[in-house]
């Protein structure tokens, strides 16, 4: 039972606590910030972030195609806002522990099929993620030599993963869990690494992380903000990155923080940059936790227990999937 609100309770304090000092630390100017704030644009970021979205959805689709699973475009979508809704809640990244279970329950896929195909939507994320922040470098000065490093590393990191994958059909074994691992890894394989998946993964990936940074783009120009595109584009990319390592529930806290020092490096006032962080922030929980309500009505009742099974499974001792 500690461990279970240990699990939820210290992490969403240090998201809580990292929001307020931003807050706290910007107080005086906050007033200001908010008076020049133009809401149409506030519209703009949420259609935006609907359209990045549903191509998330497509994408997945896509990827359960690779696996001969032929999911609708509505129930992938579905399946990745129930998972990072429950992100939002629960760190350790749960939520994606809980899609596992959704796609067992719907389509009977085994464990490995349902963690493979999550383990081939990261690494196109972080992949993609990783190659736009290589490229807004050259635009942006003074880059600090660590987040040229936190960028280097997904990329090499990819490179040698699917180099890897080409050879990993020489591979097999009896044991259990390495013949586990082999499997997944040939799954993985098989719904990424082909002349097709490799275009139609690699550039919806694109087309997403741009609207992501879309979105931040608008809620830049609803504070009538003059901050470089390529600044905006480094601090999505820094503060995804740092959002991957699952510190606090959907990285709140840490994004935002990762956020503003970035928009430092463009001069921007830091009242400015913290609302700028937050709000962006702000707005995709928001319309991630819509869909997510939304998508737990629509799938049905046995989404919550199929929630708390994972949840029991990753912090209450519980038997974790072997299959």
């Amino acid at each position: 039972m500690y461990r279970k609100i240990s699990a939820i309770v210290i992490p969403t304090i240090i998201a809580v606590g990292i929001i307020v000092y931003m807050l706290y630390s910007v107080r005086d100017q906050l007033l200001t910030a908010i008076q020049h704030i133009k809401p149409e644009f506030l519209l703009i970021a949420v259609l935006i972030c609907l359209a990045a979205w549903w191509l998330r959805g497509w994408r997945y689709h896509a990827i359960l195609y690779n696996l001969s699973y032929r999911v609708s475009v509505r129930f992938a979508t579905a399946c990745i806002f129930v998972s990072q809704t429950v992100n939002l809640v629960v760190p350790a990244r749960l939520g994606d522990f809980v899609r596992v279970f959704i796609l067992k329950h719907e389509y009977n896929t085994s464990y490995s099929e349902g963690v493979s195909s999550l383990v081939v939507e990261r690494i196109f994320d972080i992949f993609t993620i990783a190659l736009l922040g290589a490229i807004s470098i050259f635009f942006v000065l003074n880059v600090p030599f660590e987040y040229i490093l936190l960028i280097l590393i997904p990329i090499i990191a990819g490179v040698i993963f699917f180099i890897f994958l080409l050879f990993i059909g020489k591979f097999s074994s009896k044991n259990k869990y390495v013949a586990l691992i082999l499997t997944m890894l040939q799954e993985i394989r098989k719904a990424s690494l082909t002349v097709r998946s490799i275009f139609v993964l690699g550039c919806s990936s694109i087309v997403i992380w741009i609207l992501d940074i879309l979105v931040c783009v608008a809620v830049v120009m609803m504070f009538q903000q003059k901050i470089s595109f390529a600044v905006i584009v480094l601090a999505i990319v820094i503060g995804n990155l740092v959002k991957a390592i699952p510190i606090t529930p959907g990285g709140i806290g840490t994004y935002e923080l990762s956020m503003a020092i970035v928009f430092g490096l463009d001069g921007a006032d830091p009242a400015v940059a913290t609302l700028i962080a937050v709000i962006d922030h702000l707005i995709k929980n928001l319309v991630t936790l819509a869909g997510g309500i939304i998508s737990i009505y629509s799938l049905g009742d046995w989404v919550i227990p199929s929630i708390r099974e994972a949840f029991n499974s990753k912090f209450g001792g519980g038997k974790e999937p072997d299959r």
